[in-house]
């Protein structure tokens, strides 16, 4: 086996307790939780509560962001300022390569921006349509159906001055500027389970030009970014931000699963934590992998967040596998 790492997958049990990290937004004054259906593993049609891939994506994103900027990787001026346009929004940039070529263009975006190169971007400037995929993909965090449930709990905004003079002035000032200063009860969802987590993590294509088939930037510089990317993926389980944290921080309760990783052009496998073996099964197709290619997959459990921390900082220290063309 060698000890570069090609791709992760990492396949996991979530026990959240009365979050709200995902909303689909509001009727009148009740917020609407998100719900997805999904197909169980008994072939069974169900209604769950679901984070959205979009939302982790988002959390990973800042955390590689403070990631970058705190060990001085190279980030572009859109990224520095958390802008969701990133290098879309570095007027520099796009001034100095407008007449380059796409394969010129995505070169020096890799060696302007470890975020862009890590988190993917899109660049459209100037009619053009140049794509550069992420290195980490989120699933959408599911509920296991029977062990996930909703509420909605009833919320007032208390008005201490409620004489008929100042509801009236209240409503006046509503309707003319939107203030909304008067009394109002509302209705929040708190949603607590056990979800299933998927993540991939292809370490490879970090720096790595996919129209040229080249590397842009050095060996060192890939193995920093690399090192930064699977901190901001263990700070992201470790701290799910979302949506309404300010009161309905969630409880974290435990986190179990396992981590495949490859050391060679083969996937890391993953099962759904949708499935109740899917450890077991993820193991198995490890070892169906390491048939075609000889040491080529491994595997580690992890029965808690400090399981899971041990194993992705064990893997901060291998180096990025380097595609080696003939």
């Amino acid at each position: 086996m060698s000890d570069s790492l090609y791709s992760i997958s990492i396949s996991a049990r979530a026990t959240l307790d009365m979050h709200s990290l995902n909303n689909e937004g509001g009727e009148g004054n009740q917020i609407q939780t998100r719900m997805v259906n999904i197909v169980d593993q008994g072939g069974r049609l169900q209604n769950v509560n679901a984070i959205s891939g979009d939302m982790y994506k988002h959390i990973q994103s800042n955390h590689l962001i403070r990631r970058v900027l705190g060990v001085g990787l190279p980030i572009c001026a859109g990224c520095r300022e958390f802008n969701a346009n990133r290098i879309n929004a570095d007027k520099d940039f796009l001034d100095r390569t407008a007449d380059l070529s796409d394969a010129d263009l995505l070169s020096e975006l890799l060696r302007t921006c470890a975020v862009d190169d890590m988190a993917g971007i899109l660049i459209t400037e100037g009619k053009r349509s140049v794509p550069r995929k992420s290195m980490v993909e989120f699933g959408w965090v599911v509920g296991v159906p029977e062990v996930v449930t909703t509420d909605s709990y009833f919320h007032v905004k208390y008005a201490n001055e409620r004489s008929e003079s100042k509801r009236q002035a209240d409503r006046d000032s509503t309707e003319s500027t939107g203030s909304n200063l008067g009394q109002a009860i509302f209705h929040r969802p708190a949603s607590s389970g056990i979800y299933a987590a998927v993540c991939h993590i292809d370490l490879a294509r970090i720096g790595f030009n996919d129209i040229t088939q080249t590397y842009a930037i050095d060996f060192d510089q890939r193995a920093r970014r690399a090192k930064a990317l699977l901190e901001s993926v263990l700070f992201t389980f470790l701290e799910p931000n979302g949506a309404m944290r300010t009161t309905q921080a969630p409880h974290l309760v435990n986190f179990e699963g396992v981590v495949s990783y490859s050391t060679a052009p083969v996937p890391a496998p993953t099962v759904s934590a949708l499935k109740d073996e899917f450890r077991a099964q993820v193991a198995s197709l490890a070892g169906v992998l390491n048939r075609v290619e000889d040491g080529s997959v491994g595997v580690a459990e992890f029965d808690d967040l400090t399981g899971f921390g041990n194993i992705l900082t064990d893997l901060m220290r291998w180096m990025p596998y380097a595609h080696q063309y003939a």
